[in-house]
């Protein structure tokens, strides 16, 4: 049994069964991978996937048991790696930070400055996605930590920890009658064309929730994936927007007012996740800590190996 047999059939199930594709992502050929396959049954004495003539079609129950067995050897493996990596590099290696624009933008500047005068030699990545993007690329071992409001706690190969809380804005220009008709109700709001985020970003789901609870079919005239762009289309008198409070800035988006949604939208929890089982090194916990001092390196060691009690804030 090899470590590249397990990874092939982990990989075909987390590319639909097909084969092609799996060999593509891991840079290898389609016949050695069904070769390989057919060995590793062999030695096992199963049937790991169900076939119809030459294509997968399901994975087969003691199948199951093998690709769940092989999942957690292969994250042992890249535990091994990274453990022994760190005592030979130090204080060099990288880190893979998976995350939304609005995080990345308005977030993470002043900690990511910190993180790399404490860490020159950490080569920094980051990836810009959507929360189930993020939640993939974690889940993946393609980024080390995600940071979204959505999606993380809903992945079952991730531990999520609530890191802070947020509520919503609505945005207008200057001089807008809005300003006029204290305080917002979502009635008043429904009644004009409103610019605000896509589906999968940034609390949208309270958002609709919130619009529905109150019998409501909310005017939503343009949707983007960062406030930024929400921004520039409300300056334009395209329609009001809403967006996190905390992507706004007064000195720097002048010709605009802010207006306190938190009566009108459930507030928001940004959490921050790592795959489940995984080995954190050092530079990893000090960036977790330096983004949310309340978590401590003990606490997020016990929660990882299963000992800890569920996060709160």
């Amino acid at each position: 049994m090899k470590l590249q047999q397990l990874r092939y059939i982990v990989e075909i199930e987390r590319q639909g069964l097909n084969v092609s594709e799996a060999a593509e992502a891991l840079y290898t050929s389609q016949p050695g991978v069904s070769k390989q396959i057919r060995m590793l049954e062999d030695e096992l004495g199963i049937a790991i996937f169900e076939r119809s003539g030459k294509r997968f079609t399901g994975v087969t129950e003691p199948g199951r048991v093998a690709i769940d067995i092989a999942q957690r050897i292969l994250r042992e493996a890249e535990n091994l790696k990274r453990a022994c990596s760190e005592f030979i590099s130090g204080e060099s290696g990288r880190l893979v930070l998976a995350t939304t624009h609005t995080q990345a933008r308005y977030v993470l500047p002043t900690v990511v400055r910190d993180f790399m005068s404490r860490h020159p030699d950490i080569k920094l990545e980051m990836h810009q996605g959507n929360p189930h993007q993020i939640a993939d690329w974690v889940a993946a071992g393609e980024a080390d930590i995600g940071i979204a409001t959505e999606a993380l706690d809903q992945a079952p190969q991730l531990i999520s920890f609530p890191v802070q809380q947020w509520s919503h804005c609505v945005i207008v220009p200057e001089g807008h009658p809005l300003l006029a008709e204290q305080p917002l109700s979502l009635h008043t709001l429904a009644q004009w064309p409103l610019i605000t985020y896509d589906n999968a970003f940034a609390g949208r789901s309270r958002i609709n929730r919130a619009f529905e609870r109150a019998d409501l079919e909310p005017n939503i005239a343009l949707t983007a994936l960062d406030a930024d762009v929400i921004k520039t289309y409300v300056s334009l008198g395209l329609g009001l927007g809403i967006i996190a409070k905390l992507a706004f800035d007064p000195a720097r988006d002048q010709g605009l007012v802010a207006l306190d949604a938190a009566h009108l939208f459930e507030s928001n929890t940004t959490r921050l996740a790592v795959r489940r089982g995984s080995y954190l090194r050092r530079f990893d916990y000090d960036f977790i800590t330096l983004f949310a001092p309340q978590l401590d390196k003990r606490s997020i060691e016990m929660t990882l190996q299963g000992v800890g009690e569920a996060w709160q804030l």
